[in-house]
């Protein structure tokens, strides 16, 4: 499992809402309207965090005829995952006192 991460602003808006409540579950139309990120570039991304074993992921149990919608898949971060974004959140802060990297 590799965990390394390209620390890109996308990655630092996805770690931020993760580490503003890190127990939560969100689905990815959740973190793409939390975090002001297309789908184009979130789900890859989503993809790159599970496979470096900062997120785990599972689909959410409902029949998608009941529901009347397709099933959606719930991220959270696993307890590294969590150490992880919330140092590469502190390191932005460390290395950019005053500067904020995006807009929320």
């Amino acid at each position: 499992m590799a965990d390394e991460i390209r620390m890109s602003g996308p990655t630092l808006k996805v770690c931020k809402v993760f580490v503003e409540d890190p127990k939560q579950e969100r689905s990815g139309a959740e973190l793409s309207k939390l975090a002001s990120i297309g789908s184009g570039t979130l789900y890859p991304l989503l993809q790159r965090l599970e496979n470096a074993g900062w997120l785990a992921s599972k689909w959410e149990e409902v029949d998608p005829a009941e529901a009347g919608r397709p099933r959606r898949r719930f991220y959270k971060l696993t307890a590294p995952g969590q150490k992880k974004a919330q140092r590469a959140l502190a390191d932005l802060q460390t290395s950019a006192p005053g500067v904020v990297a995006w807009n929320s």
